[in-house]
């Protein structure tokens, strides 16, 4: 049966404890009617005794799991397909975002289970895109339309993620394929180190139900969405073209902190928050729902899985 709050809406299930397997063909036809619509659909009540309970669970929609590439933050491995949610410090926001929307190739699906709900925060905050994209004014949507975006990283140098990392390989003729095949730019630095830039769409149309969504990571890759002190401190140590990962318009001036300061406020506006429960699943649509994390105390395990794979 479903309860609404907003986004998600809340699925339990139909007999007090009945497992994700057992209640496979009702959230399947949920689902099927719900998910396009609403965005995202928290699974809560159900048993989910591990992360292979999940595993099967996320693998049962048809779609392969699909692995994390070109990843742009630190995760573990937990099962084939199955991810730790992002390995920053306990301490630390990590902003509303539609998963991998900094490049062209991202997931259509994504799945959170919480294994260990923390004892005080750690919230995954979710946000519709589609009510981002409404509410933005509209000349500056047209500016980021217009021009598109490039996003520059550096990898590794102990600031960011290492190449081998991100793109699951030691081998410099594989990472050049990739970025061949994704319209990635490349450069190898004279420290062995990696720099590539990439030009990429602000918004984008949901491919089944043809609504456009804001689908960008600007406001977070840029260097504004530091904390002042970190942001100063890193300028100090390397210049801004080898900042771990930096964001400009697509023709490569700079944008206005101001800008992203309104994208900032309208993600803050349509934010939806609820405390995590032992055993929640959270099914998201990644193109009509972001998700981010909120500061956290004591343990917190939620790992993620993702299937679906689309292009610009």
């Amino acid at each position: 049966m479903f309860s609404k709050i907003n986004l998600p809406l809340v699925l339990t299930p139909p007999a007090p404890g009945m497992d994700l397997g057992s209640a496979h063909d009702h959230i399947q036809a949920q689902v099927a009617e719900h998910l396009e619509r609403v965005g995202g659909i928290l699974l809560r009540g159900f048993a989910v005794p591990d992360v292979s309970a999940f595993k099967d669970f996320a693998a049962s929609f048809g779609d392969p799991l699909l692995n994390y590439e070109f990843g742009s933050t630190p995760r573990s491995k937990v099962e084939q397909g199955v991810y730790t949610s992002t390995e920053y410090p306990a301490h630390q926001s990590i902003p509303l975002h539609n998963e991998q929307a900094y490049t062209r190739q991202w997931p259509m699906r994504i799945w959170f289970y919480c294994h260990t709900a923390a004892p005080e925060g750690g919230e995954t905050p979710i946000a519709d895109s589609r009510e981002v994209y409404r509410l933005l004014d509209p000349a500056l949507r047209q500016r980021f339309i217009d021009k598109g975006l490039l996003y520059v990283r550096n990898y590794g140098n102990g600031l960011d993620v290492p190449w081998q990392q991100v793109f699951n390989t030691g081998d410099p003729a594989v990472v050049e394929a990739y970025c061949r095949s994704q319209h990635i730019e490349w450069e190898w630095k004279d420290d062995g180190e990696l720099r590539t830039r990439q030009l990429c769409q602000a918004v984008a149309t949901h491919p089944r139900t043809g609504e456009t969504v804001w689908f960008n990571q600007a406001h977070l890759f840029h260097v504004s969405a530091l904390e002042a002190s970190v942001r100063d401190t890193l300028l100090a140590v390397v210049d801004e073209e080898d900042l771990p990962r930096h964001v400009y318009y697509g023709d490569g001036s700079p944008i206005e902190e101001t800008v992203l300061d309104q994208i900032r406020a309208v993600y803050d506006s349509v934010t939806v928050r609820f405390p995590w429960q032992q055993g929640d699943v959270l099914m998201l649509d990644n193109m009509l729902a972001a998700h981010g994390r909120a500061p956290f105390k004591g343990a917190r395990r939620v790992v993620v899985a993702m299937a679906q794979g689309q292009g610009a």
